[in-house]
């Protein structure tokens, strides 16, 4: 099961799946207010906490009937992986982590991405201009390094989502600490880490590592927030070599 990012949609997959689907079925998905989801689904208040993308991961493995689940998760829904395994551990088989962050605010003893002033100015642009926002953001979380194309695709895939539900999950995604839930995670998992990433840089990496228990860590040598993307053959090899255990 392939769970993407804040600011993606399904099709963020689409450089990693193939070298999956001749061994595994495949379950991707949007997230209401992303891709071709139901807009009218979408409660303000289910989604205002990760709980409630939590229980949409369920309810798909319900609803699929699906059992051992390998569940790779790009950003916050590493996040959303994990709690969704704490409810339900009998589901899950191995759990994936692609720059995952339990925490993005700097806080004691903690050094998240960004302190209270830039994430409350990142929300304040938002408001003001969110296409702005996105054309601004959006480059520079892929990383220009990794190439124009690559940036435009993410800047439309922020530009496609309804700006409305975007807010909100913007909101919920960057205010939430999930530190306390690491230590409860259940089953084993992997992070994979980029060596320079603005929304999960090295320190939150090493954190995830030594705080959840039975996780691997693998830094890539690349550059930018979405390694499936951008480096698809190595978070491929990384992926494989672990499932494999």
């Amino acid at each position: 099961m392939f769970a993407h990012g804040f600011g993606c949609d399904q099709k963020a997959w689409n450089y990693i799946k193939s070298s999956f689907e001749d061994d595994y079925k495949i379950v991707m998905f949007d997230y209401v207010g992303a891709g071709n989801s139901d807009l009218s689904a979408y409660n303000a208040e289910r989604y205002d906490s990760l709980y409630g993308y939590a229980k949409d991961i369920l309810e798909i493995c319900e609803e699929l009937d699906l059992k051992e689940v390998i569940f790779v998760g790009h950003s916050v829904s590493a996040m959303i992986g994990a709690l969704a395994s704490i409810d339900k551990p009998d589901l899950f088989k191995k759990l994936i982590f692609i720059g995952p962050s339990p925490c993005y605010i700097h806080k004691e003893n903690y050094q998240g991405a960004f302190d209270q002033e830039t994430i409350d100015g990142l929300f304040e642009v938002m408001e003001e201009d969110y296409i702005g926002w996105a054309n601004s953001l959006a480059p520079a979380i892929m990383d220009r390094d990794n190439g124009p194309e690559l940036g435009e695709e993410l800047i439309n895939n922020f530009c496609s989502i309804d700006p409305v539900i975007a807010r909100q999950f913007a909101k919920v995604t960057f205010l939430s600490d999930n530190r306390p839930d690491l230590p409860f995670i259940p089953v084993e998992n992997l992070t994979i880490q980029s060596s320079e990433d603005m929304i999960a840089p090295l320190y939150i990496g090493q954190y995830m590592n030594d705080n959840v228990p039975n996780n691997t860590l693998v830094v890539l040598n690349a550059k930018g927030h979405c390694l499936h993307m951008s480096h698809p053959e190595e978070t491929v090899r990384v992926i494989k070599d672990f499932i494999k255990l």
